[in-house]
């Protein structure tokens, strides 16, 4: 693990370097059989080098803590690992160039459980596992199954900002992962 950190501590293959304050690496257990991924840092997580320590990050909490999981026990990282300039969506090109990072770190923890978290994270997780796209919106909460993973895609919890009714649909989503442990 410390020489993925230094590698991407390192990393220029895009230019989201040249604005970030410090890469958003992963916080939580590297032993975690559930790794969460979220899309791209945010101005917070810049600062902090913490994923989701914003206010999606207090929503991911109390998600985590509804089904009676603590945020030390679970592994959060991103797809893309430097802040897009003002919260901006991650370019393909970004993902294309940081996704080496994701996969190593997936090999690493070697998780059971794989949450997507948001649109990004999830096409790419699903796309590279079942060579497919799905839209967030019909995939969310539902079990994916490959070579003894569980890809569980969910909202990201930043939707529960913007649309109070999501705060449900995480929990009931949340839910799954406890089912499939």
């Amino acid at each position: 693990m410390k020489d993925l950190l230094k590698q991407i501590q390192n990393c220029k293959k895009c230019g989201l370097y040249k604005t970030r304050i410090m890469p958003t690496i992963y916080c939580g257990n590297i032993k975690s059989k559930i790794m969460f991924i979220g899309e791209a840092p945010g101005k917070n997580e810049d600062e902090t080098g913490v994923p989701f320590c914003g206010r999606a990050g207090k929503i991911l909490d109390e998600l985590l803590d509804h089904i009676n999981l603590k945020r030390e026990s679970v592994y959060i990282t991103n797809i893309v690992k430097c802040r897009p300039p003002k919260n901006r969506d991650p370019k393909e090109s970004e993902i294309k160039k940081c996704r080496c990072f994701l996969e190593k770190q997936i090999k690493l923890v070697n998780p059971k459980i794989i949450c997507p978290l948001g649109r990004f994270s999830s096409k790419y997780i699903l796309k590279k596992y079942f060579k497919k796209s799905f839209e967030i919106g019909e995939v969310h909460g539902k079990v994916f199954k490959i070579n003894n993973i569980f890809i569980i895609p969910m909202y990201h919890p930043a939707a529960a900002i913007y649309d109070n009714k999501k705060i449900d649909v995480l929990k009931k989503d949340f839910k799954v992962i406890i089912n499939n442990l």
